[in-house]
C-alpha cells in the first residue's frame, strides 16, 4: 500500500479523446485494491475501457458514475488506511457537481502538491488511472476544482502482497505454445512489453513467458485475464512441463484460480478467470452449469458456448433493446456520433451521387477461389472485401476524394487509409485499415475480419478507430439499394454499398439475368465537383467489373 494519497485521473485514451463518461466504479468506496486491479469502466467516444489501478490503497471516489469529466480529471484517491483524501482550502466546487449527468470541471490541480505542508496530510502522487495503453502525459489545469469528498465506509479486507519487480524470461522449452494467438505481443516505447502490473505478477507467479501470450487489452496491453486464459488452454501435459520448469511454482501458481470463502462447509470454487466470469454474467449463463474442460476442471470462454442463457437472467447492460418511454442520454459514443455527426451536415456542402455495378465478374471469380483456396491459409474474400479493395485502389486515381479541407486549402493526402463503418450496440465504429492501396486483397480481408471482430467485442485499440483518410459503409445486409451517408470530419467523401440484387441487361432482343449493386457516394462540394465524383465511381465500377485487377 502506498504511503501518499494517490490522486486518480481519468485517462487520456487515444490522441483525439477530450471526454469520457464513467459507466461504473468496479469497486465499492473504501475497498482495497492492489496494483493493476480493474478500478471503473468508462466510455469514451469510441471505446469502453476498463481502467486498472495504478497503486494500491483505499478507492475513494469523488466522481458518480454516469458523470462526464474532462481528460485528465480527478476522479478519485486510493489513500492509506485511516487517511483523509487532501482537499484544497477554499476551492469553489464545480456547477452540478455531485449529480449523475453533470460534466465535472478540468484536470486537478497541480497546486494540490504542496498541500501537504499546509494541512498536515500526506502529499498526494499524481498519476493516472491506468487503462492499459501509453497515453501522452495531460498537463492538469490550474485552479481547477473537484467535487467535494465523498464519505467511505471501512476497508473491506486487506490489499494484495507488493508487486513483483521483473519478469521471468523463460527458455523456449519451458514455455508452452501461444495457444490463444501469442506470438503478436505489442511492444511499448523502446521496446518494452506492454502488460499490467498484475498480469506481470501472474505469470511471474506461474512462469509463464509474457511475450508467449497475446493481450486482448487496449493497445494489444496484456491483462491478468490474458494470461490466466494462456494457461487454461494449456492441455495437461504442457502444465505439467511448465511447473516442473519453473523453480519455486506450485499448480495454484500454474492455475490461478478464486480463493474459497472463508466459510465451514463452503462448496468448492469451480476455477474459472475473471473474464471468464465477466462474459458469462454479460450472457445470463450460471457458471455452476457449465462443465469446464481446461485442466482441473478449469471454466473457458470456449465452454460458454455449450450452454444458452439462464431463463431469468437480466438483459446485457448495453446490449439492451431501447424500449419505448426510454430517454437514452447523448453521452459516450452516442454524444460524440450526434455532435460529430451534426457538425459534418453544418460545415460540408455535402451531396450524393448514385450509381449501379455490375457484380458478375466478382460472384464468380470468388465462387472459384472458394474451391481453389479451401485448402490453403488464405482468406477467402467477401463481397465486402473486394468493394474495399477497390474503393483504394481507386483513389489513387482521383486524389481529390482523398483529401482534407483545412484553412488554407484542400490538402491532397499521400497515404489511403481506409475506414469502413461496423455496427456495435449503442451505435457505430470506425476501425481503420492503413495503407489500404498498397495490401493485397487477402490481406485486406484478414485485416477487416479482425478489426470487424475487435470492434464487436470492444476491445478495438483506439488507435485503430482513427486517420481514415476515406470511409466506405454498407447497409446492404438490411436491404438498402440506396442511401445518402454522411461524410466523416475531416474526410471529403464517403463511399454507401446496397444490397447485391438480381438486374437485366438487354442482349439485342434478349434480357439477360446479371447480379449488380448500388454504390452512393457522398462528397463534399467544397472540395470535389460532381465530375471528378462520378468518375471515381466509374473507376470503382470497373475495376469490380475485371475483378483480377483485384487480386495482384
Amino acid at each position: 500500500m502506498s504511503d501518499v494519497a494517490v490522486e486518480v485521473l481519468l485517462p487520456k485514451i487515444g490522441l483525439t479523446m477530450q471526454e469520457g463518461t464513467i459507466e461504473e466504479w468496479l469497486v465499492p468506496a473504501g475497498a482495497a485494491v492492489a496494483e493493476g486491479d480493474a478500478l471503473l469502466r468508462i466510455a469514451t467516444d469510441k471505446v469502453d475501457v476498463d481502467v486498472e489501478a495504478e497503486a494500491g490503497g483505499l478507492l475513494h471516489p469523488v466522481v458518480p458514475a454516469g458523470t462526464t469529466v474532462p481528460a485528465g480529471a480527478l476522479i478519485g484517491w486510493l489513500l492509506a488506511e485511516g487517511e483523509q483524501p487532501p482537499a484544497p482550502a477554499g476551492t469553489p466546487m464545480p456547477a452540478g457537481a455531485g449529480t449523475s449527468t453533470g460534466t465535472v470541471g478540468g484536470p486537478a490541480s497541480v497546486g494540490s502538491t504542496a498541500l501537504g505542508a499546509a494541512t498536515g496530510s500526506p502529499t498526494p502522487k499524481t498519476g493516472v488511472a491506468g487503462a492499459g495503453m501509453s497515453a501522452g502525459p495531460t498537463t492538469p489545469g490550474a485552479g481547477t476544482g473537484f467535487p467535494a469528498p465523498m464519505q467511505t465506509g471501512a476497508a473491506a479486507g486487506a490489499l494484495a502482497g507488493p508487486t513483483a519487480s521483473g519478469l521471468l524470461t523463460a527458455s523456449p522449452a519451458s514455455v508452452a505454445p501461444p495457444l490463444n494467438g501469442g506470438g503478436a505481443t505489442t511492444a511499448g516505447p523502446v521496446g518494452r512489453l506492454l502488460a499490467s502490473p498484475n498480469a506481470r505478477r501472474v505469470a511471474l507467479g506461474a512462469g509463464v513467458d509474457l511475450t508467449a501470450v497475446r493481450g486482448t487489452g487496449p493497445g494489444g496491453r496484456i491483462v491478468s485475464e490474458d494470461v490466466e486464459e494462456f494457461l487454461a488452454e494449456l492441455s495437461g501435459d504442457e502444465a505439467a512441463s511448465l511447473l516442473s520448469a519453473t523453480p519455486g511454482a506450485s499448480a495454484t501458481s500454474v492455475l490461478p484460480v478464486a480463493p474459497a470463502l472463508p466459510v465451514t462447509g463452503a462448496p468448492s470454487v469451480t476455477p474459472v478467470s475473471p473474464l471468464v466470469r465477466r462474459l458469462a454474467k454479460e450472457r445470463g449463463i450460471d457458471l455452476s452449469e457449465v462443465n469446464g474442460t481446461g485442466p482441473g476442471g478449469r471454466i473457458r470462454r470456449a465452454d460458454l458456448d455449450t450452454v444458452g442463457p439462464a431463463r431469468e437472467a437480466a438483459p446485457r447492460r448495453r446490449n439492451a433493446a431501447p424500449r419505448p418511454g426510454d430517454v437514452l442520454p447523448l453521452t459516450g459514443m452516442r454524444g460524440t456520433i450526434a455532435r460529430r455527426m451534426h457538425a459534418s451536415l453544418q460545415e460540408m456542402a455535402q451531396l450524393t451521387h448514385g450509381y449501379e455495378v455490375r457484380m458478375d465478374a466478382v460472384v464468380s471469380l470468388r465462387d472459384r477461389l472458394k474451391e481453389e483456396w479451401a485448402d490453403t491459409e488464405l482468406p477467402v474474400p467477401t463481397l465486402h472485401d473486394f468493394l474495399l479493395k477497390a474503393a483504394a485502389l481507386a483513389l489513387r486515381d482521383h486524389p481529390l476524394l482523398n483529401a482534407t479541407v483545412r484553412e488554407d486549402g484542400i490538402h491532397l493526402l499521400d497515404d489511403v487509409h481506409l475506414g469502413f463503418a461496423v455496427a456495435v450496440p449503442g451505435g457505430l465504429m470506425v476501425p481503420v485499415i492503413e495503407d489500404a492501396a498498397e495490401l493485397s486483397l487477402p490481406e485486406i480481408a484478414r485485416t477487416a475480419k479482425a478489426l470487424a471482430h475487435a470492434a464487436r467485442e470492444g476491445r478495438i485499440p483506439p488507435d485503430r478507430l482513427e486517420g481514415a483518410t476515406f470511409t466506405v459503409t454498407s447497409l446492404g445486409g438490411y436491404g438498402v439499394d440506396f442511401f445518402t451517408p454522411v461524410i466523416n470530419p475531416g474526410n471529403v467523401a464517403i463511399l454507401g454499398v446496397g444490397r447485391l440484387r438480381d438486374g437485366v441487361e438487354w442482349l439485342d432482343d434478349r434480357p439477360l439475368r446479371t447480379r449488380v449493386l448500388t454504390l452512393s457516394l457522398t462528397f463534399d462540394h467544397r472540395a470535389v465537383d460532381g465530375a471528378p465524383a462520378a468518375e471515381y465511381l466509374r473507376t470503382v465500377g470497373e475495376l469490380l467489373r475485371k475483378p483480377l485487377r483485384l487480386l495482384v
